[in-house]
């Protein structure tokens, strides 16, 4: 897959992340032995497992429009596969480590448990799309 395809990708699953976490039915109430942010507004856990705030969902929706618009192009596809790639590391660094002021990002995003693998699982995506086969335009690949 080429970056444009892997960015329209990653900005539809952004803007469903976005959207499921501030939905009622698709985001349950944080239980009462979740770590505690100073940011709670819409502090949630999509399909009870995948912790969200409105600082997230508001990250989420960012980046998910963005990727839609990167798209449309090659270049601004690899750009936003890049930042994407080097943002969601440091957030998978910050959120495996046990110290509590890194893992709620300040007390402002909770960055913790399957959250983590989530954004794993971007980076290995956008990183595809910003530095790997997808990062090649298609005339420049051997035949």
């Amino acid at each position: 897959m080429n970056a444009p395809t892997l960015a329209r990708i990653l900005g539809l699953l952004f803007l469903v992340a976005g959207i499921a976490g501030v939905l009622p039915w698709t985001a349950s109430a944080a239980p009462m032995d979740a770590p505690v942010l100073s940011l709670d507004a819409f502090y949630r856990f999509i399909g009870g497992v995948l912790p969200v705030n409105a600082a997230q969902d508001a990250l989420h929706l960012i980046f998910g429009v963005w990727g839609l618009i990167a798209a449309i192009g090659f270049g601004s596809a690899v750009v936003y596969c890049r930042v994407v790639t080097w943002l969601f590391l440091i957030l998978v660094v910050l959120g495996a480590l046990p110290v509590f002021a890194f893992y709620t990002l300040f007390g402002v995003a909770p960055i913790f448990g399957w959250d983590v693998a989530f954004d794993a699982f971007i980076v290995l995506v956008a990183a595809v799309g910003g530095y790997g086969r997808g990062s090649v335009p298609a005339e420049a690949t051997p035949q």
